[in-house]
């Protein structure tokens, strides 16, 4: 038997399962029956700010409370230098903005395509490119879940080096459920991201004979897109959002959302038909809405840096601030 033969894709499920729900009978949840999730965060991130990062730890954080999913990773993607927002900085520097922000993190990582493209993408677009991207990587031979195998992926050359798709290289190495995705080669690991949105993969277990019968590990994957209370509120502004990709964004994916300024996600949600449609797989991270850093904006981070206001350190990291610094950003603009 050819071993490309062994590796079962179950197709992508054609109806919209809320968030969290699985199929057939119930059973109690485990490391392979929870949905395992990559947070995609779209925007500017002109700068990025700790406000950013916090939006991740936290939805994070919430998602495993429920006991329901596991987030294996964060993906942060800026948005191309043509969406002409007034004072956005070259995606250069945003970039490396970005990267410097999340370099101490063993999870969360930059993707560039978005700023590598001709031109602006929708997030609609975003969301799709990387679903079909985690289709294209999630071939990996596991022999355990949590002990993934070294097994090269299908149409991996065997003399590349296996390295977690999520784990910075700087980052200490340790079992975590990213590994579950863990060894595909660094060609592959070089495109620092994945996903899908309600899509089931079947591993083979390495050690089974593949010529009698083949045990299976299921895993669930699924990619949520992550935002402020602010972009969910601009899905009821008529005519800012393409109808038909808010049907996909929300219907087909699903999102998370961290409310800002104590915000009131339920009066939001019942102003859009579509939000009200897809409400069950719309996550409000319910933690402090006091948080801190709720009310941190790049916006006011901006301000600080023209002001020469000290507040900037709450606002920013002192890598970014010192990039800043060393590049002249945002300290002669205005807005």
């Amino acid at each position: 038997m050819e071993l490309s033969d062994s590796i079962k894709h179950i197709e992508t499920q054609k109806e919209r399962r809320p968030l969290g729900q699985r199929e057939g009978p119930a059973r109690a949840m485990t490391e392979t029956t929870k949905t395992h999730v990559i947070l995609l965060a779209c925007g500017s991130f002109n700068p990025i700010t700790k406000g950013h990062i916090q939006m991740f730890e936290r939805a994070r954080d919430y998602l495993h409370k429920t006991g329901r999913f596991i987030v294996i990773g964060g993906i942060v993607s800026p948005v191309h230098d043509s969406y002409g927002k007034q004072g956005l900085v070259s995606s250069r520097h945003r970039l490396i903005m970005c990267q410097l922000a999340v370099q101490n993190s063993d999870w969360i990582r930059v993707d560039p395509w978005e700023c590598y493209q001709d031109t602006w993408q929708t997030t609609c677009s975003v969301l799709e490119h990387h679903r079909d991207l985690m289709k294209r990587v999630t071939g990996c031979i596991l022999s355990n879940v949590n002990t993934p195998s070294m097994t090269p992926v299908i149409g991996q050359p065997r003399n590349e080096t296996s390295q977690p798709i999520y784990q910075n290289n700087n980052a200490p190495s340790k079992p975590t459920a990213a590994k579950i995705l863990g060894k595909v080669g660094e060609s592959l690991s070089r495109i620092c991201c994945v996903r899908p949105p309600v899509e089931r993969f079947t591993f083979v277990d390495e050690n089974a004979n593949l010529g009698t019968v083949m045990r299976y590990e299921e895993i669930e994957l699924r990619i949520l897109l992550l935002c402020g209370s602010d972009l969910l509120e601009s899905f009821c502004i008529p005519g800012l959002w393409n109808e038909a990709d808010m049907e996909v964004i929300v219907g087909d994916f699903g999102i998370v959302v961290v409310p800002r300024d104590a915000a009131d996600t339920d009066r939001i949600m019942n102003h859009s038909s579509i939000l009200r449609k897809y409400k069950n797989n719309i996550m409000v991270v319910k933690d402090d809405i006091n948080h801190p850093m709720s009310v941190v904006s790049s916006t006011k981070s901006r301000l600080a840096l023209q002001h020469g206001d000290g507040h900037v350190v709450d606002y920013l990291s002192q890598p970014v601030i010192d990039y800043i610094l060393k590049s002249q950003l945002y300290i002669n603009a205005s807005g």
